[in-house]
């Protein structure tokens, strides 16, 4: 072998240059200059594309891209112009048909172009920023046809024409509309807002309010208004039909404008067919169209609220000032309740339960009942009538429906401690002669006010359950003959005379040993100092006052039904009873029985005694025992009926004195609240803040709030400022 140094050779750079005929490139473009006169004038069968897409490959390839792309452009130009001639020539109704075919053509030859130049479209023209050869195809025929001097405005006049004569009735071609609008989309939305939708909306707002002109002249309100609706009916198909979806918003409150806005007050307040017709003759069909009609308009549905509380007021006005309509209470209440359901039934059907609509109703109601002072006692009176009679043989769905009503109706009262006297006044009467309709209706009544209006408003209605004055002197000689029992637990007994009261069965129950011997002691004196008379013991009647002890030492008084006190006195000997052992100790009815471990083991905030297993029911297995985690801020706690004296039928003026007398207290106790709080307040703010604590019992009367301070002054509850006489200071 021969030792040959190995050599490495490697090529770094090569140049190689291709000499091109200067010729070549104007025999090239000739050959796609005719191949696109052909692509027009649609003898393109024997193109091969393969072909003359490589040609145009090559020029650009060989830099000729510039002379490719001017090329496209001169003679693309040349054959719109050609293109436009024929256009203009055509006459009538063949101009838009024409226009369209010609359309169509340019669309599919500029299909065939873009193809051929596909090279030069991502190469050339991307690296010299020039116009798209498919747009720059749309922007010759924008500028050579659709601008052309002589077919511009005979195409927007045209087109206008053709939407004018729909309008009026006539059928047109919505194809060829729709392909010419189209047209206008596809040269893109400048072209289409410009040459198009602009003329057209001003157009349309010239037609309708001419239109609108002559309608309000000659149709009533429910007319005209079915005829502004149909119109933005016809709006909105006419944008689905042939205009740009963008087009419905701006055609619609075109008409919106004209149609509505312009003639509002006109329409509300025409006469004889306006809104108060409407309400009046409660055409809901009339009122639900003018509700979606004005609701599109700016202040529309204000329009229509103002004049519905205008009218509502004036009307309510008059129905409570007319003291011929204020002759009968129930009468006078069952217009209201009607009124109030008519104008339910207006807003859910025709307002679409609108809030603004609720409430407006809601404050023109509260308005004009409270005009009448005797409101309150009104409703009272009505809801005496129906608790007597007036629902006897009704389902207990429907009395809820017409207690729901009542409780709307009171909602609106200014002055519900007012009713609240009178309703103590009717229903003292209802149970003390037996007259009441359903007891479960009465109690589902105090169960809505107290729900309105907290435990503090019903109260003294719960307290109607109690017996006449008698029953107090027949007490005091009690224990005037017993002065031995003035130690240890007190004994109440209220008698009730047999047919003065609801009937009520004889409960049986095992009271307590200490209360049993009370009771059978007073057994003796009542029948001692009572001939021929007989007591039962109503103990599910009953009430007590317990003292009691929980966890941590914390004390309570409890007011608890006989019933349930039976049941706590068994936890002073045993720290778990089952409801077996309960029942046996007791002998409570089960049905009371569980109503009673429900109410002091299941009720949120006076659940004194705890069940096992926790649910709402009772079970015949359950376990209780003393909760003492039990808490409340008040140191008596109420779990039961309280029992309170009966209150007399005074006169009006007895009522409203007593009332007034009742009122001094609570609004010393805000006034007091209040200052503890703020320290440091001045007369006008009191009075604001008091009146404000106060408003969802009675609007307190200024007057009175003044008074009321000088009265805490007096008795060293504030003092004045000695600069500011004004401003006033809390004393610990």
């Amino acid at each position: 072998m021969s030792n040959q140094k190995k050599r490495n050779f490697q090529i770094e750079a090569f140049k190689h240059r291709v000499v091109v005929d200067p010729k070549y490139a104007d025999k090239t473009w000739q050959i796609l200059e005719r191949a696109i006169h052909q692509i027009y004038n649609q003898d393109a069968s024997g193109l091969s594309f393969e072909e003359l897409y490589r040609n145009a490959y090559n020029m650009v390839l060989h830099k000729f891209g510039d002379k490719l792309y001017t090329g496209f452009i001169a003679t693309m130009t040349a054959h719109l112009k050609e293109k436009s001639k024929l256009i203009e020539a055509a006459q009538g109704g063949s101009f838009l048909e024409e226009l369209n075919k010609k359309w169509n053509e340019q669309n599919k030859a500029l299909e065939m172009i873009r193809d051929i130049l596909m090279y030069m479209d991502r190469t050339y023209i991307e690296s010299t920023k020039k116009p798209h050869v498919h747009p720059m195809g749309l922007s010759l025929w924008r500028d050579n046809v659709v601008h052309s001097p002589k077919i511009h405005t005979r195409l927007l006049n045209t087109l206008l024409d053709l939407v004018h004569k729909e309008r009026t009735g006539e059928v047109i071609d919505r194809g060829l509309v729709r392909n010419v609008t189209k047209m206008f989309m596809d040269l893109g939305e400048s072209v289409y807002q410009d040459d198009f939708e602009k003329p057209f909306l001003d157009a349309s707002s010239e037609f309708y309010k001419v239109e609108s002109q002559e309608f309000i002249e000659s149709c009533d309100c429910g007319d005209y208004l079915k005829r502004a609706e149909k119109r933005l009916t016809e709006e909105i198909d006419r944008v689905g039909h042939y205009l740009d979806a963008k087009s419905e918003d701006k055609i619609t409150s075109v008409v919106e404008k004209e149609m509505i806005a312009n003639h509002m007050q006109r329409l509300v307040h025409m006469e004889n067919s306006g809104l108060v017709t409407m309400l009046l003759n409660d055409k809901y069909e009339d009122l639900g169209r003018m509700y979606n009609l004005f609701r599109r308009v700016t202040n529309g549905l204000a329009t229509v609220r103002d004049v519905m509380t205008s009218h509502l007021r004036e009307m309510g006005k008059q129905l409570v000032t007319d003291p011929e309509k204020s002759k009968d209470p129930v009468e006078f209440v069952q217009r209201l309740l009607d009124e109030r359901d008519k104008y339910d039934k207006i807003i859910s059907t025709a307002f679409g339960n609108d809030k603004t609509f609720q409430n407006a109703s809601n404050s023109s109601f509260e308005y004009f009942i409270n005009l009448n002072a005797r409101s309150p006692e009104f409703i009272s009176l009505f809801v005496d009538d129906k608790l007597r009679k007036g629902l006897k043989g009704i389902a207990d769905a429907d009395v809820e429906v017409v207690l729901d009503k009542v409780m709307m109706l009171f909602r609106y009262l200014q002055e519900k401690d007012v009713f609240e006297k009178y309703y103590k006044q009717h229903l003292a009467k209802r149970l003390l002669s037996g007259k009441t309709v359903s007891d479960d209706a009465e109690k589902s009544l105090i169960v809505k006010l107290k729900t309105e209006c907290g435990y503090q408003f019903t109260s003294k209605l719960e307290g109607m359950f109690t017996d006449m004055k008698t029953s107090e002197d027949t007490m005091r000689g009690f224990y005037g003959s017993h002065p031995e029992l003035s130690e240890g637990p007190t004994l109440i007994v209220q008698v009730l005379t047999t047919g003065s009261w609801p009937t009520q069965p004889a409960v049986p129950c095992n009271l307590p040993a200490e209360v049993s011997v009370l009771c059978e002691k007073f057994r003796s004196y009542y029948l001692g100092t009572h001939t021929g008379r007989r007591l039962s013991w109503q103990t599910n009647m009953g009430t007590a006052d317990i003292k009691a002890i929980f966890g941590k030492g914390q004390k309570h008084e409890l007011n608890v039904s006989t019933f349930q006190m039976c049941v706590l006195m068994l936890f002073n000997n045993s720290d778990r009873l089952s409801y077996k052992e309960i029942e046996q100790a007791t002998e409570i009815p089960a049905p009371d029985l569980k109503r009673c471990l429900q109410s002091l083991a299941c009720v949120k905030g006076k659940n004194v005694i705890k069940k096992e297993p926790m649910s709402k029911d009772i079970g015949e297995e359950d376990l209780f025992c003393v909760n003492d985690k039990f808490t409340s801020k008040f140191y008596k706690v109420k779990i039961g009926t309280v029992v309170a004296q009966k209150e007399t039928e005074p006169e009006k003026q007895e009522t409203r004195q007593r009332v007034e007398e009742d009122r001094k207290p609570q609004i010393e106790a805000a006034i007091v609240r209040i200052m503890k709080s703020r320290k440091i307040l001045d007369h006008n703010n009191i009075i604001a803040e008091v009146t404000k604590q106060l408003q969802p019992r009675f609007l307190a009367n200024p007057t009175e709030i003044k008074k009321r301070i000088e009265s805490l002054i007096e008795r060293d509850f504030l003092e004045r400022d000695n600069t500011d006489r004004k401003l006033y200071r809390y004393l610990a």
